[in-house]
């Protein structure tokens, strides 16, 4: 299978404010409307205190000072001092609502996208690489969180303060608060150009980082091919050009800002001189000392919050940019049928019957045609499934076909082998079955009924799969073969006593509750083989499929593996793939796959008799010479 290649640079940022994914934000949001309601409130009155200083000052130089008025001067600053503990309390409660609000909003979008990434087909996940998966689940969400802690309800907080502080200041003296006001256009411009270099400079930023990440991602899971061609110093030197491309990248994030910063404060430097001027201007008798005094504290005040308004925007940008990303996964289909089914155990009970029987009828795949078919050869209701040749309206050299025109059937109780060079399709015939892809023409049958009418769950909890790449998960024995909390202690144990996997269990540590590294790390192949097997006979099964189950195990341990298999294959449909020839000499029926076609099939003694491909195959394997040529053989 060739999955088309994908580049790690998709973090180019869209538009800074986008009204339909806010709505969509805002739906998780919605349930939490009372710690929005409570952040505003904070923020609200925290603005609302700032204009108080000001105006205490003015009030205290104008009456209480002239007046010598100590009383008055004391009742001032105890005013003041509760003033400040009042608005530590309300960014307090700020941070407090704004911190909860987004772990909140964060946790539920990670639920939903946890959720929708063990909906989606396999196919998906050939396509796209788990790094970048990870990332939606953890950095792209983490963006979100930035959004609500330090976007939204500040910058609604920001604003209220602005509007504020010029309501005030006009209102204590119109013509000193149009002399401050002279620099905002200013202000405006360089907080534009401030905000198109940091668009700039956070694309490259991520753009580098998602490069940086992708490599140390895959020379550490290489890490045994680096050391073993000697390649430390030449992926050393890859590694410096792209660290140094990133350091490079937020060197000039950092010169915007350091360049950002200064001129807004030189800006408000020079609306208090302005400010200063228009009072000396004024003169002495049309204005007071105190006048000049709250308004140089009210011009501080104002110009902060347009310097955090521009941050705001980048924030606002990155969090659109994340959750385009995220919402984007979360609208890709799911495979048909993967919900839930409530009343799963009953019907896979009706299912299992007195067996399961499996056919594949004229059933072509290719994986590059897995995805985006025409509608012509899209399996689907609203189109009957036909069984002739598909006309695919492309040359063949543009199709590769995987399977093409695969038809058999396993009765209830029976073993079926499919044998084969690699690359002949086995293991696709397996995929196709469990439904982790759909088939571009044909049907696969379940008791009667196409696969593709049964929902998921119900299909794959009457089988048992035995991979060829074992998968364990981090956590103590029990729970990787248990995986379904119905299974005993006891059944565990006469599972892994089965198939030998108890003696295992017995030299490790810890026993059953033995923890396991990440992906079984700790065990050998061949045991987590083992351990597979038993965790299949513990699902009692009543469809087993075995992909080159025994390929990485000893000739002692195949054996002893050979004779529970045989047990646990009786009265139950199996579906086993093998290299290893010798495996399936027992099978009820062996097909023969070549170029994913099956071009033999009957029992191990009639294909030797036959003097085909499969004799040549396992005479190669048993280490004698075929009774056929070679170009006989094979074609």
């Amino acid at each position: 299978m060739t999955a088309p290649a994908i580049s790690t640079d998709d973090d180019a940022l869209g538009k800074a404010y986008d009204a339909r994914l806010v709505r969509r934000l805002l739906s998780y949001v919605r349930p939490y409307r009372p710690l929005v309601v409570a952040a505003l409130a904070c923020l609200v009155l925290q603005s609302g205190m700032q204009l108080v200083g000001p105006l205490l000052t003015r009030w205290v130089i104008d009456r209480a000072l002239p007046a010598r008025d100590t009383a008055l001067v004391v009742q001032a600053t105890a005013l003041y001092a509760a003033l400040l503990v009042g608005q530590f309390g309300a960014a307090f409660g700020e941070t407090l609502y704004t911190a909860l609000l987004g772990q909140r909003v964060m946790r539920d979008l990670r639920h939903a996208l946890f959720a929708r990434l063990q909906q989606l087909p396999v196919a998906y996940f050939d396509r796209n690489p788990v790094g970048r998966l990870v990332t939606r689940v953890t950095s792209d969400v983490e963006a979100l969180n930035e959004l609500f802690t330090s976007g939204v309800v500040s910058g609604v907080g920001d604003l209220v303060t602005l509007l504020a502080i010029g309501v005030v200041m006009l209102w204590v003296d119109w013509q000193l608060a149009l002399a401050a006001f002279l620099v905002i256009p200013l202000v405006l411009l360089a907080s534009r150009l401030f905000q198109q270099a940091v668009r700039t400079s956070y694309r490259d930023i991520r753009t580098r980082l998602a490069r940086l990440n992708a490599f140390i991602g895959e020379r550490v899971g290489g890490m045994r091919i680096v050391q073993l061609f000697g390649r430390e110093a030449k992926e050393l030197r890859r590694f410096d050009a792209l660290n140094q491309s990133h350091l490079d990248a937020h060197l000039s994030s950092i010169t915007v800002y350091a360049l950002y910063f200064p001129l807004i404060e030189f800006l408000t430097t020079f609306a208090l001189a302005s400010l200063l001027i228009a009072a000396g201007f004024r003169g002495h008798d049309v204005m007071t000392v105190g006048t000049v005094a709250a308004f140089l504290q009210l011009v501080r005040r104002f110009f902060q919050p347009l310097q955090d308004l521009s941050e705001k925007y980048n924030i606002l940008q990155a969090a659109m940019a994340a959750s385009e990303r995220i919402f984007g996964l979360l609208d890709t289909p799911v495979a048909a049928g993967v919900q839930a089914t409530p009343d799963r155990a009953v019907q896979a009970e009706a299912l299992r019957g007195a067996g399961v029987t499996v056919e594949f009828e004229n059933v072509w795949f290719a994986y590059d045609r897995e995805q985006g078919l025409s509608e012509d050869h899209a399996p689907g209701p609203s189109r009957p499934v036909t069984h002739e040749q598909p006309d695919h309206g492309l040359p063949p050299e543009e199709v590769r076909w995987v399977l093409k025109g695969v038809s058999f059937r396993v009765a209830p109780g029976q073993a079926i082998a499919l044998v084969g060079h690699t690359g002949a399709g086995k293991t696709t015939v397996v995929n196709l079955l469990l439904r982790f892809y759909e088939p571009q023409r044909g049907r696969i049958l379940v008791n009667g009924t196409d696969i593709r009418e049964m929902p998921v769950d119900v299909l794959r909890s009457v089988m048992a799969y035995v991979q060829q790449d074992i998968f364990l998960f981090a956590g103590d024995v029990a729970g990787n073969l248990r995986l379904d909390a119905a299974i005993d202690d006891a059944a565990l144990a006469t599972a892994a006593a089965r198939v030998g996997a108890d003696r295992v269990i017995e030299r490790l540590p810890g026993g059953w509750h033995h923890e396991l590294a990440e992906r079984g790390g700790g065990v050998s192949v061949g045991e987590r083989q083992l351990l597979a097997f038993a965790r299949a006979v513990a699902a009692d099964p009543a469809l087993l499929i075995l992909d080159e189950a025994t390929s990485a195990v000893d000739s002692q341990i195949e054996a002893a593996i050979q004779r529970a298999v045989s047990e646990l294959m009786r009265g139950r449909t199996t579906i086993a793939i093998a290299h290893r020839l010798s495996t399936v000499v027992g099978a009820d029926e062996i097909l023969v796959l070549h170029h994913g076609e099956v071009v033999e099939r009957g029992t191990h003694g009639m294909l030797l008799a036959q003097g085909g491909l499969y004799e040549r195959l396992f005479r190669l394997q048993i280490g004698e010479p075929s009774r056929l040529p070679t170009d006989a053989a094979v074609g």
